[in-house]
């Protein structure tokens, strides 16, 4: 192998940056899989969750909230106002900034889908180790907390 393919080869051992994105598709899809029945992503889920908790919040304060550009939060936000879940309103004080709302129809998918989402969440603690999953989430928290420094 040369210098340079030696460079590039990936590096499971030493890169935490892939280590991060394996273990999130593998527990994204886990939570898809439960979510399916319900027509919802893990993605569109944690939206709508999101609205149920902050709702009335601009696209911009959601985005940065969820560590998210905001197009690509736009983005995941259109099958969710097609579907009527979601709606958005200018802001009285801003006429350029969207205030987010959840449509009664979204409470009830999103209500609907908590039990799924509940069991992917057993699933996965259960796949993690019930014992590790508290320090496992301690320790995305701590990552979080000092990447966003």
């Amino acid at each position: 192998m040369s210098e340079d393919a030696e460079f590039l080869a990936p590096r499971d051992s030493t890169c935490t940056c892939l280590r991060i994105r394996k273990a999130s598709r593998l527990v994204s899809q886990i939570y898809d899989q439960f979510l399916e029945p319900h027509g919802l992503t893990i993605t569109q889920y944690g939206l709508l969750a999101h609205l149920a908790w902050l709702d009335g919040i601009t696209i911009g304060a959601l985005a940065e909230r969820l560590i998210m550009d905001p197009t690509t939060l736009t983005r995941n936000l259109r099958p969710l106002e097609r579907d009527g879940f979601v709606t958005h309103e200018a802001d009285p004080r801003d006429r350029r900034a969207r205030r987010l709302k959840l449509t009664e129809s979204g409470r009830e998918r999103l209500a609907k889908a908590k039990p799924a989402w509940l069991a992917a969440q057993r699933h996965v603690e259960r796949a993690i180790g019930s014992d590790r999953s508290p320090s496992v989430n301690a320790a995305l928290d701590h990552v979080l907390q000092r990447l966003s420094q």
